[in-house]
């Protein structure tokens, strides 16, 4: 049933996050809004898992990776009150739609992974790729990594209403809980 429920879910959220992703372009300045979405950061349990998807199967380019301790002069996490690990991940743009990968060093926090997907306070992240099933196999060979949805393919209607997207669909579990969708457009829009 879970399952079933993720497919379904996941073609209305393809539809509606992944599709205006693929016709995404620079927004004129005279439409412009006082304020910019930078980054999603998740919270995870061992920030190299999280990598091995996210940079290594995924792609993404890490372009910061730090450790944060309390007090900042701390030489390591021994002497330190607190320590974090931050890195930053990106796709095609440095200033919007960047991932953070936050991990407790010290102290340690634990969280049991949800079970729920598409769900009122779940988070989705939408990936558009362009080579899905070269990168499946990577994605789900990662250690951690549930498959909810094998890759397939659907079709949206287009944004005029006069055509259709077809979309190749898959959705993934993240090592922490959160749900992924991967997505490669198919063919031209019509």
């Amino acid at each position: 049933m879970l399952k079933k429920t993720c497919a379904a879910l996941s073609l209305l959220t393809a539809c509606v996050l992944t599709l205006p992703a693929a016709l995404a372009e620079p927004v004129p300045d005279e439409e412009r809004v006082q304020l910019d979405l930078r980054r999603t950061t998740l919270v995870v349990r061992d920030i190299e898992r999280s990598l091995a998807l996210y940079r290594d199967a995924l792609g993404m380019r890490q372009s910061y990776d730090k450790l944060i301790r309390t007090p900042r002069g701390a030489p390591n996490d021994a002497e330190a009150e607190r320590s974090l690990r931050l890195a930053f991940l990106q796709a095609n743009d440095d200033f919007v739609g960047v991932l953070g990968l936050l991990e407790y060093r010290k102290p340690k926090k634990a969280q049991p992974v949800s079970d729920l997907a598409f769900e009122p306070g779940t988070i989705v992240l939408v990936f558009n790729v362009k080579d899905l099933d070269q990168r499946w196999e990577a994605v789900i060979s990662t250690p951690g990594v549930e498959v909810l949805s094998e890759p397939s393919e659907t079709s949206y209607p287009s944004y005029d209403g006069k055509g259709t997207i077809p979309v190749r669909v898959s959705v993934i579990r993240d090592p922490d809980g959160f749900i992924v969708e991967l997505n490669q457009l198919l063919g031209e829009l019509h």
